[in-house]
């Protein structure tokens, strides 16, 4: 089997692969990452039948873990968005936060409602009521795309049930439930940051809002829109199962060992507590149609299916990683720089930067991370917590024009591409960066060793 500063070489051959592949050739990443995969096990040598397993294993194990929880998030955020209980959620901040505060108030709607929706989605369903907001406030369309943009994009980056932190959270094996609490508390100063940002910074490049209809029509044209409860009880209470779950699973036994323990347990199982989600949003379904129901739960599974794919990819190429002796040699030759939590940070950087996709960014960082957390001394359970969100941090660094979410954010918030860039590209690099260093300082309050 192949040893020494060769291994280094395979391993940023396949990295170089990933990005040229991904980004320039256009290539899928599922098929990318088990290339990848496959190049790496032939590379040491590994015995053929050895890289077979290592291929069905990583890729099984990883979507065994999460493939519920991407599946039915995604189907809550589908049916969030046809109800119009999206619409609802922004729509009662916006008069908790009053109009002349609109920035505060979209940024708010953003972090909440982005939770179960990918941040591409959600910025298509709130852009008509953000430039509506645009017009009403006369806040530049500079501002209001970055305050809607940013929080977005944050939870995208940190939280579950998104691809990437889900992802990596079933490569590294991370509690969910930590995940969401610690990422959460995380992600909330970069939001105030970029709020800061885009009033104060963005606001000096002016732009029109695009054309539409105004707030009074936007909301009118549900008719009736979904309670506020309502709306908000498929986020709450999964995240609140989930919370109980991971709770009730520490060794102090919080909740006894009895059958209420096992109850808690089995509700706060991130994928069971999110199909108790998928059923509390029905309610939100004024006139039931199974067609309309199977259409919906049709539309969130072809989404999901990509997003599945890849991710299983990454599990095989981070299991491939952790078979051969790359990931010892690795871990061997990083110990003596004591990087911490800034290795995955800035790997995560570097390949969001170079290929544009924060999920694959994740999901590749996470694969290379795995054989090395026990010699960088982070494979604790909270180890692996803050590690899977320094990832996140990482991949908010920079979204630019190899990003689709740029382009979204771009087109439908009228923005040229110079002024994307000064604004919205910008101040990527500052949430990314924000976030890293509030998850630094909560590693060392929290102690992750």
């Amino acid at each position: 089997m192949t040893e020494g500063p060769v291994l280094l070489i395979i391993l940023l051959v396949s990295v170089l692969f990933i990005v040229i592949m991904t980004s320039r050739l256009k290539v899928h990443p599922f098929l990318v990452l088990l290339l990848a995969a496959i190049g790496v096990g032939i590379s040491t040598r590994l015995p053929l039948q050895e890289i077979v397993f290592a291929l069905r294993g990583g890729f099984g194990n990883t979507l065994g873990g999460i493939g519920i929880v991407i599946i039915a998030g995604t189907i809550i955020g589908i049916i969030l968005e046809k109800t119009g209980a999206s619409l609802s959620m922004a729509n009662f901040i916006l008069r908790l936060v009053g109009k002349e505060r609109s920035p505060l108030a979209i940024s708010i709607a953003g972090y909440i409602v982005g939770i179960p929706i990918f941040c591409d989605s959600g910025f298509v369903v709130l852009s008509p009521l953000n430039n509506a907001l645009s017009r009403l406030s006369k806040h530049s369309m500079t501002v209001m795309a970055f305050a809607l943009a940013g929080p977005l994009y944050i939870i995208h980056c940190l939280i579950p049930p998104h691809p990437g932190p889900t992802a990596a959270a079933g490569v590294l094996g991370g509690d969910l439930g930590l995940i969401i609490f610690w990422g959460i508390i995380a992600g909330i100063p970069a939001v105030f940051v970029g709020l800061y940002w885009a009033l104060n910074f963005a606001s000096r490049y002016y732009a029109e809002p695009p054309a539409g209809e105004s707030f009074q029509e936007i909301v009118s044209r549900f008719r009736t829109l979904p309670s506020p409860g309502l709306s908000f009880a498929p986020i709450i209470i999964p995240i609140i199962l989930i919370g109980m779950g991971s709770f009730a699973r520490l060794d102090t036994n919080p909740f006894g060992t009895g059958n209420f323990r096992e109850i808690i347990v089995f509700a706060g199982d991130p994928g069971i507590a999110l199909l108790f989600g998928v059923f509390i949003s029905l309610v939100l379904v004024r006139k039931w149609n199974t067609d309309i129901l199977g259409e919906w739960t049709g539309e969130a599974i072809k989404s999901a299916g990509p997003i599945l794919a890849i991710t299983g990819a990454g599990g095989a190429f981070g299991y491939m990683l952790q078979v051969t002796p790359i990931g010892n040699y690795l871990g061997d030759t990083l110990l003596g720089w004591e990087v911490g939590l800034l290795l995955p940070f800035i790997l995560a950087a570097a390949l969001k930067t170079a290929q544009g996709s924060s999920t694959v960014s994740v999901i590749t960082t996470s694969s290379l991370m795995v054989p090395i957390l026990p010699q960088l001394g982070l494979d604790t359970p909270m180890g692996v917590v803050f590690v899977i969100l320094a990832m996140g941090a990482g991949s908010m660094v920079i979204s630019h024009a190899n990003d689709s979410y740029f382009w979204v954010v771009s087109k439908f918030s009228n923005l040229d591409v110079g002024t994307a860039y000064k604004t919205y590209s910008t101040g990527t690099f500052i949430l990314g960066t924000v976030t890293m260093i509030v998850i630094y300082i909560l590693s060392l309050i929290v102690g992750i060793s």
